[in-house]
């Protein structure tokens, strides 16, 4: 049995970031039961040189909506990064998912040696598609998220595996 380049990124990409959605849901109402400023949780952090919470919701929007754009040949609209509220985070979030729905398997099939230039800094990065979903889209996605759900879970947010995991 094989699977299929749109099999193996679109399914798991839009579940996490709807994982991701309703982890951000349950901390909003955490910072309102708990009477938590939510931008405390918004802004926190890992570690002082990590990114916040914020951007990296925004991170893995970004890698998700622009790596399946790529991957399709097509351009992909651009999000601000301007979000400062959870429901402001949510929205993104179901904007990036609802765009990856827009994607069918004749866009993404067939795109495994594709060549993907991505422009890094001053520095462009190739890759053939599949590596590029592999080694590239995939981790990053996972990176971002599990992250995100590191701060709010440190940060006292009642989360647990079944969270990130979320239902098949």
């Amino acid at each position: 049995m094989t699977i299929s380049m749109y099999q193996a990124s679109l399914p798991g990409l839009i579940h996490s970031l709807s994982n991701l959605a309703t982890i951000l849901e349950k901390a909003d109402a955490h910072a309102t039961a708990k009477k938590i400023d939510p931008s405390v949780l918004i802004n926190s952090r890992l570690s002082p040189d990590m990114l916040p919470l914020s951007k990296q919701v925004q991170i893995s929007s970004d890698i998700a909506r622009r790596g399946v754009a790529r991957l399709a040949g097509v351009d992909a609209p651009s999000m601000e990064d301007n979000e400062t509220t959870f429901p402001e985070l949510i929205t993104r979030l179901q904007k990036t998912i609802d765009y990856l729905k827009q994607f069918t398997p004749e866009q993404i099939d067939g795109c495994e040696e594709k060549e993907i230039t991505l422009p890094i800094g001053k520095e462009t990065m190739k890759f053939a598609g599949m590596p590029y979903l592999l080694y590239f889209i995939l981790p990053n996605v996972y990176f971002h998220v599990t992250t995100a759900y590191g701060i709010l879970r440190h940060s006292g947010v009642e989360l647990g595996k079944t969270d990130f995991l979320g239902k098949p």
